[in-house]
């Protein structure tokens, strides 16, 4: 029996670390720390508070595979970052230097889908839950 291992980081690149962290902490609300030059230039993003209660996990992040299609704009690894509002996230997106792919579409019994571009040129998406 395989034991499914969570996912519990994320990496992407960046050409100009001052535009990324700034484009992350205005778009979502993430905190980032500069790691010391040792560490290469390294940044990390927090996403969430820690739980509470000790011994606990943070959470996990599950994952899915997608077909090739020839038409779809940059289908590489992605990161989908769960929000309340997906058409204000957009608004954020574009104003702050990165481009959204597409319309939202859904995607039934999930919820609402868009991929966009960072300022790094990182494919990411949103997805806004079906309430």
């Amino acid at each position: 029996m395989i034991i499914m291992n969570p996912v519990v980081h994320f990496e992407l690149p960046y050409h100009d670390a001052e535009r990324a962290c700034r484009f992350y902490s205005s778009v979502f609300g993430r905190k980032y720390k500069i790691l010391e030059p040792q560490m290469g230039g390294y940044i990390l993003l927090t996403t969430c508070e820690q739980d509470a209660k000790p011994g606990k996990p943070a959470g996990a992040i599950d994952g899915g595979m997608f077909p090739y299609k020839e038409d779809w704009p940059a289908q590489y690894p992605s990161v989908v970052m769960g929000v309340v509002d997906i058409k204000e996230k957009m608004h954020l997106i574009t104003e702050h230097g990165g481009k959204v792919l597409d319309e939202p579409h859904a995607i039934p019994g999930f919820g609402d889908y868009v991929s966009f571009l960072d300022t790094e040129g990182n494919r990411l998406s949103l997805m806004q839950p079906k309430m």
